[in-house]
């Protein structure tokens, strides 16, 4: 058996290719393909199946264009309700490729037509070697059970089916079989997951909290507890992968624009993304450009932060990081990218078109405007979990998921310095707090870690 995880850190997503006697089928492809078409022909492989997990709500899945590039068969659990022709499976069907046989079970509970896949070598083994879990279950975590909302069913309802799912039919397999999800450490379908991207059934029994003995409706109370928002563009997502998207390799790369053209283009409703780092950002940028660094999770708070059908201007330092970024944005079903700004800011600032700053501040000066900045305003937008496990003394803290929504928490007039774990999502969020008015606004460059590395009094 030909066995490959392809993983990637941007989405935090783990999508498989299995192959065996010139046969291979992909699970949980990302939209851009063309990794999973070399991979096969690097090893005489065709490709026969793609197989989805479960409706991806994370990103936008390239079933279709895999399956119209090697004529491969699409598969979803019955309950997908996909609106191209495919197969549905159910308990305990079959799919072989070549010696490997999938058997699939049915694990509703992240989502209603959930599936995970058992894999066999040699077809009549009496154990399968593995388990694709897709996001079932995780790497110290399981799926949170409140994306089928707008399937008139609740979250208590569904983390009840996760929990038989768990213990009916994932806990039941040996220790010894191997377990492979469809996510990692910083993805928005779980909570807390482990930077680990494969594990055992035996290591989860033991090591994963939500595998730990508890009744059921323990169980239902802790996985629908402190849930954090549903990003805007989840169930545009599970949408586009219902009804199949277009092929990423029909969309243009991003017009090259002038300054003039930006302009025009702002002027009309559009949005300058600038995926430049922290550091650059804050030394100058297009004003009211929101900054989502292309080094960091960019597609995920892309999808979060900005709506679907706005027009985009993506502010990059040279092409092909705008391309990169359009392809990224792809990902998440951001398709209305206008152009980038040929040349950056610089090209911006030489036609003589002001820029707009964003101080970084250090830690030490934080601690320093603490003390003689009364009406200085800390903001901190990290997760809840990460807020409760320790902050700076006096730290407002609203998640920067909810920045937007919950900004009148906060007031625009006073001294405003913002941090999150590391510099990131702070930028952005002082990119946000700009646009809404925030004049005197700082990021505080490695955020949380630097404070606690520095010896400065934490909060709990």
């Amino acid at each position: 058996m030909h066995f490959k995880q392809f993983y990637l850190g941007c989405l935090a997503h783990a999508s498989y290719l299995i192959g065996s006697e010139g046969e291979a089928a992909v699970i949980d492809p990302r939209r851009d393909v063309e990794e999973y078409v070399e991979e096969a022909r690097a090893h005489a492989l065709a490709i026969k199946y793609v197989i989805e997990t479960h409706l991806h709500a994370d990103f936008v899945s390239g079933h279709q264009e895999l399956a119209a590039r090697t004529g491969a068969e699409i598969v979803f659990g019955h309950r997908a309700d996909a609106a191209f022709p495919h197969r549905a499976v159910r308990e305990g069907d079959e799919i072989r490729v070549g010696g490997v046989v999938l058997r699939v079970l049915e694990t509703p509970g992240h989502t209603p037509e959930g599936i995970s896949l058992l894999v066999f070598e040699g077809g009549e083994a009496l154990a399968p070697r593995m388990v694709l879990t897709g996001d079932t279950l995780f790497i110290g975590d399981v799926g949170r059970p409140d994306l089928a909302g707008g399937e008139g069913v609740t979250a208590e309802h569904m983390a009840g089916l996760l929990y038989d799912s768990l213990h009916q039919k994932i806990l039941s397999l040996p220790d010894t079989v191997e377990v492979y999800p469809a996510h990692g450490a910083g993805s928005l379908c779980g909570r807390n997951i482990s930077s680990e991207t494969s594990s055992t059934v035996g290591a989860q029994r033991r090591g994963n909290w939500a595998l730990q003995p508890m009744a059921r409706e323990e169980f239902v109370r802790l996985t629908t507890r402190d849930l954090p928002e549903v990003p805007r563009y989840f169930s545009h997502d599970v949408a586009l992968n219902r009804e199949g998207a277009r092929p990423l390799g029909s969309q243009p790369p991003p017009a090259a624009l002038d300054p003039a053209q930006v302009e025009r283009h702002l002027a009309a409703g559009a949005v300058a993304v600038d995926v430049r780092p922290a550091a650059d950002f804050g030394a100058g940028h297009v004003p009211g450009a929101l900054n989502i660094g292309l080094g960091g999770q960019f597609a995920s708070w892309a999808g979060t932060l900005l709506e679907a059908a706005t027009p985009l201007v993506i502010v990059a330092d040279a092409g092909e990081h705008a391309r990169e970024a359009a392809t990224r944005l792809a990902r998440v079903g951001l398709e209305s990218v206008a152009g980038w700004l040929a040349g950056g800011v610089e090209a911006w600032k030489s036609s003589g078109r002001p820029l707009s700053v964003v101080p970084q501040i250090l830690v030490e000066e934080l601690g320093v405007r603490q003390r003689t900045v009364p009406a200085l305003q800390i903001v901190d937008v990290r997760r809840a979990g990460e807020y409760a496990a320790g902050h700076v003394p006096g730290a407002v803290h609203v998640p920067l998921d909810r920045l937007e929504s919950e900004v009148a928490r906060l007031d625009p007039s006073r001294p405003t310095a913002v941090l999150c774990a590391g510099g990131y999502r702070s930028s952005a969020a002082t990119s946000l707090l700009a646009r809404r008015g925030f004049r005197d606004v700082a990021n505080v460059m490695g955020g949380t870690a630097a404070w606690v590395g520095a010896g400065f009094e934490i909060e709990h």
